[in-house]
């Protein structure tokens, strides 16, 4: 089952890694959202299934069998989650990846599974049997959760939820910066994969000249792609009047 779920999420990588073409204008990037809600609801299943073992299991109690072979496939299964989780945090800080924080939190909630399976099978050598099927719902209940994680943040994505506000302060600040720029309005940004778009209009002089006004928008553009390197910046220019006149209708 993770190797379906991680097959899926390279898929989804791969496209959405896509340059934009004639058909979609805006790249590729919500794939990787997609990919994060399929895995919320790969994920979520499997909780399900889960529980309805537990439960089976709580209505007809079984002794547990080779508990030594259990113990020892579940020390392997978590070095090799831990080694996997590395690589995963480092591509994460590198790319901010959907998917691969999905498939994160995933193979997180198989960390936690696999050390409370030690313990229920440690339990149980110890003559405690009957609380492997409770571990297993307390389990059930945390993937169940980190599917809600995964999918509310992919959901999110789709719905081209507004960036975090910090980074929109940050992008106005940067804007606010140029010594020639009188002013902001309209800010508005999201996440599409990789990229970042981001549109604003910047309120200049109003005696500017076309040249002028284009030279400061590409001096806002590139400050913001340094604070932002996977940006796609688009600006609108106004004269400063005109958001002066928008402020004043908008307090009224």
């Amino acid at each position: 089952m993770d190797a379906a779920a991680s097959l899926l999420n390279l898929f989804a990588v791969r496209y959405s890694l896509k340059p934009a073409d004639a058909e979609h204008r805006f790249g590729h990037g919500k794939a990787e959202a997609l990919a994060g809600l399929a895995q919320a609801t790969f994920i979520a299943g499997s909780a399900l299934f889960l529980v309805l073992h537990a439960v089976d299991r709580l209505l007809h109690p079984r002794p547990l069998e080779q508990i030594g072979v259990g113990v020892a496939v579940m020390l392997f299964a978590i070095a090799a989650t831990l080694g996997l989780l590395a690589v995963q945090r480092h591509v994460i800080r590198r790319t901010g990846s959907t998917a691969i924080r999905a498939d994160s939190l995933h193979y997180v909630t198989d960390l936690l599974t696999n050390a409370t399976i030690l313990l229920a099978l440690a339990l149980a050598h110890l003559g405690w049997p009957g609380l492997d099927p409770v571990f297993a719902l307390d389990i059930a209940g945390y993937i169940l959760y980190s599917a809600w994680r995964i999918g509310r943040e992919a959901f999110e994505l789709l719905m081209d939820r507004e960036l975090p506000e910090e980074i929109q302060r940050g992008i106005r600040a940067t804007a606010l910066a140029n010594p020639e720029v009188r002013g902001l309005h309209e800010l508005r940004t999201r996440r599409s994969g990789q990229v970042t778009f981001i549109q604003l209009h910047l309120e200049l002089d109003d005696g500017l000249d076309l040249l002028s006004a284009h030279r400061i928008g590409d001096q806002v553009d590139m400050a913001i792609r340094a604070l932002i390197p996977d940006a796609e910046v688009l600006i609108h220019k106004d004269p400063v009047s005109l958001g002066d006149e928008r402020r004043a209708l908008a307090s009224d």
